[in-house]
């Protein structure tokens, strides 16, 4: 479980880092400063003064008509993802699957993840979340991204907006992460494609 020092920390980092486009697209009726203030309130942090604010600029996001990465050994190199949610009622008991593999299809890593109570589309984000700290772990710096949750895939690649108060955050923070990273993809896959990663998601519900 994540300690309430993460979560300001999170908080925090969405505040500076998130670039003003993207909050006018999940917030059209706001300010994208307003929404940074909200975010460092909730934080504990003070709101700085826009004189002061990071003027860094931010990684540019990868778009759905990305050409395809070049396959590559990491670290440093070209990573394939696979994650998945699982919820037993929608809301109930949930569960994340991650797999992570190399640009040979070498798996590198695999996570299953006890998530307690919550909806099948928050599973689905917490497991992209997992999913994407792996490939951080281990250096990855291309990521082919694979869900079987369209809704998900068509929110992150920016075909839909993120209505959901419970979803918000969480596209917050993997759109965060994916700046991470030189370049990434997504893309919706079958249920059979993604067998792996369910088993991983239902492992971490029958583990708990």
């Amino acid at each position: 479980m994540r300690e309430r020092g993460q979560d300001r920390e999170v908080l925090q980092g969405l505040a500076e880092r998130l670039p003003s486009h993207l909050l006018r697209e999940l917030f059209p009726d706001r300010e994208p400063q307003t929404i940074r203030d909200a975010l460092l309130r909730a934080s504990g942090a003070a709101a700085p003064a826009a004189k002061s604010r990071s003027t860094a600029p931010s990684l540019p996001f990868s778009r759905p008509d990305a050409p395809p990465a070049s396959p590559g050994p990491p670290p440093g190199g070209d990573c394939i993802l696979y994650t998945d949610g699982a919820s037993r009622g929608n809301p109930g008991e949930a569960g994340a699957g991650a797999v992570l593999l190399d640009g040979e299809r070498r798996q590198l890593a695999s996570r299953a993840i006890y998530l307690g109570q919550c909806t099948n589309n928050v599973a689905e984000y917490r497991a992209l979340l997992a999913g994407l700290e792996l490939a951080l772990q281990h250096g990855c710096d291309r990521l082919d991204i694979f869900l079987d949750s369209e809704l998900i895939v068509r929110q992150i690649s920016g075909q839909y907006k993120v209505k959901n108060a419970h979803l918000q955050p969480l596209y917050l923070q993997a759109k965060v992460l994916l700046q991470r990273f030189r370049g990434w993809r997504i893309k919706h896959v079958p249920r059979a494609e993604n067998a792996r990663a369910d088993q991983l998601a239902n492992q971490g519900i029958d583990e708990k």
